[in-house]
């Protein structure tokens, strides 16, 4: 592929961030007076996309400011030289049922204590034990990690880090495995949306949401300080120290400093058995990983509101280890690698005013760097690839909140986001997209009858570098409904349904990639219909504490659905809307807490059944087949044991039998696995401050599995972790 001289930089403006805030805070105002007026968006849009175009031409340098800092991360790096991999299962979780039944729409929890003392490599793993989420999992620490929830595709589920989307412009998709759970207070998973209505128009844009939630500090007594010095290491020699440093600056304003660095190699022993009879031991082979992540988080109160201010680098280098596929006898090679960098800032304001009224503003900036090398000269199978990408992004959101009385609350929220994407590709047409999103929304609570309403409309305009290459204009009306009765006051059950229609855009990949993308795609549709059950109790006194059960059955249809076709011929391809898939699925998960003198004790199961099927072509062989790595069946089940210092984990994880294509034949079909997890934690007391140290023993019965063909995952390993809070 040939590769164009990167375009000359553009000199730096001073103040240039607080001029596009201002811009984008002003067009966001101006977004929220039209919205009564939708048809006079496209005027306004381009109105906005004028005045943003300038100074937005002047992002590029952020570039050259960001990435020097990343190459200060890699004398450290090179310090560390043992071989490495850590893939850690979930082997401690704690679900808060009890605030489940606050939720008028299906929600799974994890959160605060518990996953603090867990040694986690990141959120995957703890998502894997939501009923209804799969995770796609390309093997070992640097392979990527997305989330599919109820079969709609990774594309659907929205990413949320403190309040605000992650975003990528260009291919839709989220890496989980760069987020650590080192510093995480909760991690939920909302099907349809957040129930609550005050929120930004984008909390209402996806079809269903993950919620990750930094710690907030918090301080005893009179302590000012508050410091978690940690230390994991494992099997494959995993690196992973970390730091946490909490100040109070005053009665409302406190600080938070996060640092982490992470070192594998990525090298594990796997055997492997393939469709055709083939069987080999071998090592997993430039599986290795080097990030470095920090954070710096103001928290701040103010009379009758909050405010939040948050700093987040990131900073990567991997080897793609590739599929094993095989080239000669016993070996497996492949040498891809990828440089990261990705660079935000965000912050929110929220207050009420008098009784009736709450506003909050939400702001961001967002820049992102991706560097691709394949080169033949390493690998002789591969194609030569040498490409850098960036993105920046801008967004800021205004939502309103009218108490109207204590039955009807009734919200209205306007976003204003800029994204822009430069590469080095050939014939590349440098897409900038401008999105408005208007969401009005009602809340009624009438007795023990809840209801929901909300109707988002948004709208898209696609720039691009080059006659006649753009999208052309968007427009999409997405509405909701939500219902929930709880029938008896004195009885925590709940009965609720949902129905929504949403929308994922195509992304920059899809309508503009050098001779693949295709610029008259249509936005990719999802329905869903959703009836559940929640119903939890509670006793104070004997052996019995809680008990909760959440149940929901549902049925998504995606239409429109965006996929790689071949052309005219074989070796071109095109991206077309042609894919149809209808989804029925059942979800349950119960939470049982008890105590044995002096043992507490926790079950939590949960079992997922979903039946997936492509309905796009009538004529096909393969119609109404199964679609690709979505089991019919998956469970899992989680015995927490506390005594006194000691804790006690054991997990398990169900993945049935799945195919890795639409064509549902046996020479396609990934058969089912399990794994089992033990951790045990200890703390001690150590001159009025706390050591914790965690052991854990992963896939105990050393398993060996896919979730993706091709891609084997590590067998038994183990992870130490040691953390001094003082």
């Amino acid at each position: 592929m040939c590769v164009a001289a990167e375009k000359p930089p553009v000199h730096w403006v001073p103040g240039l961030f607080d001029d596009c805030f201002m811009l984008a805070y002003f067009g966001c105002l101006v977004a929220g007076f039209f919205s009564q007026f939708s048809f006079m968006y496209p005027l306004q849009v381009e109105h906005v996309a004028n005045q943003i175009e300038p100074v937005a031409n002047q992002l590029e340098p952020v570039t050259n400011q960001v990435e020097p800092v990343a190459w200060q991360v890699e004398p450290f790096a090179n310090q560390v030289e043992q071989d490495t991999l850590e893939r850690t299962e979930l082997s401690q979780i704690t679900v808060v049922a009890q605030r489940a039944n606050r939720e008028v729409l299906p929600v799974q929890r994890m959160t605060g204590e518990v996953l603090q003392k867990m040694s986690l490599f990141s959120v995957a793993d703890a998502i894997r034990y939501f009923s209804g989420a799969q995770i796609k999992d390309y093997g070992g620490a640097g392979g990527l990690k997305t989330v599919n929830v109820r079969s709609m595709g990774s594309h659907h589920v929205g990413i949320f880090y403190d309040g605000l989307e992650i975003g990528n412009a260009q291919n839709g998709v989220v890496d989980l495995g760069r987020f650590s759970l080192e510093n995480m207070e909760t991690v939920s998973l909302y099907n349809g949306q957040k129930s609550a209505i005050f929120q930004t128009a984008k909390d209402f844009a996806s079809s269903s949401a993950v919620y990750f939630t930094s710690r907030e500090p918090r301080f005893v007594g009179d302590k000012k300080h508050n410091f978690n010095v940690g230390m994991k290491g494992g099997s494959m020699g995993m690196v992973n120290p970390s730091f946490l440093w909490e100040h109070k600056l005053g009665n409302n304003v406190s600080l938070s400093v996060n640092t982490e660095f992470l070192y594998t190699s990525g090298r594990y022993k796997f055997t492997y058995t393939n469709r055709f009879g083939y069987d080999t031991t071998a090592y997993r082979q430039n599986g290795d990983v080097r990030t470095f992540r920090a954070e710096v988080g103001l928290f701040g109160k103010v009379k009758e509101g909050d405010w939040r201010a948050k700093v987040y680098f990131y900073d990567s280098e991997r080897g793609y280890p590739g599929a094993v596929v095989r080239e000669e006898p016993g070996k497996f090679k492949h040498a891809d690698r990828q440089w990261d960098d990705s660079f935000f800032v965000q912050g929110y304001l929220r207050r009420s005013v008098g009784k009736r009224y709450s506003f909050q503003i939400n702001g961001k900036y967002a820049y992102d760097y991706l560097h691709y090398l394949a080169d033949p000269n390493v690998d002789v199978t591969a194609m030569y690839v040498n490409n850098k990408y960036r993105q920046h992004e801008l967004y800021t959101s205004l939502a309103h909140l009218f108490n109207i009385s204590p039955a009807l609350n009734i919200s209205l929220a306007n976003d204003l986001q800029w994204n822009k994407l430069f590469a080095d590709v050939k014939d590349f047409v440098y897409p900038q997209r401008f999105t408005l999103l208007t969401a009005l929304a009602a809340s009624l609570k009438v007795g023990g009858l809840s209801l929901q309403g909300s109707l988002l409309y948004s709208y898209v305009k696609d720039k691009t570098e080059g006659r006649g290459t753009n999208a052309g204009d968007k427009n999409n009306i997405s509405p909701s409904v939500v219902l929930s009765w709880r029938p008896f006051i004195e009885h925590n059950l709940n009965f609720r349904a949902f129905y929504k229609r949403a929308h994922r855009m195509p992304t920059f990949n899809d309508l503009y990639y050098t001779e693949i993308g295709n610029k008259y795609l249509a936005p990719e549709r999802t329905t869903q219909y959703d009836v559940g059950i929640f119903w939890s109790i509670t006793r104070g006194e004997g052996w019995f504490k809680s008990f909760s059960l959440q149940a929901d059955a549902y049925y998504n249809t995606v239409t429109d659905k965006i996929v790689a076709m071949p052309t005219s011929s074989q070796f071109r391809w095109s991206m077309m809307n042609i894919g149809k898939v209808k989804i029925k699925g059942l979800e349950a998960s119960g939470n049982l807490v008890s105590r044995w003198g002096n043992v507490d004790c926790s079950l939590r199961l949960s079992y997922t059944y979903q039946d997936a099927r492509d309905y796009t072509d009538p004529q096909s062989e393969w119609y109404k087949g199964l679609i690709a790595y979505i089991p019919l069946h998956s469970g899992t089940a989680v015995v927490t044991l506390n005594y006194k210092e000691w804790q006690l984990h054991y997990s398990f994880i169900y993945t049935g039998e799945k195919f890795d294509s639409s064509a549902n034949i046996q020479s396609n079909m990934l058969d089912s696995w399990t794994t089992h997890d033990i951790a045990l934690s200890k703390e001690f007391g150590i001159a009025g401050n706390l050591l914790r140290t965690t052991l854990e023993l992963n896939n105990i019965t050393n398993t060996q599995y896919e979730v993706v063909r091709c891609y084997p995952m590590p067998g038994l390993n183990f992870k130490l972790k040691v953390n001094y809070l003082f």
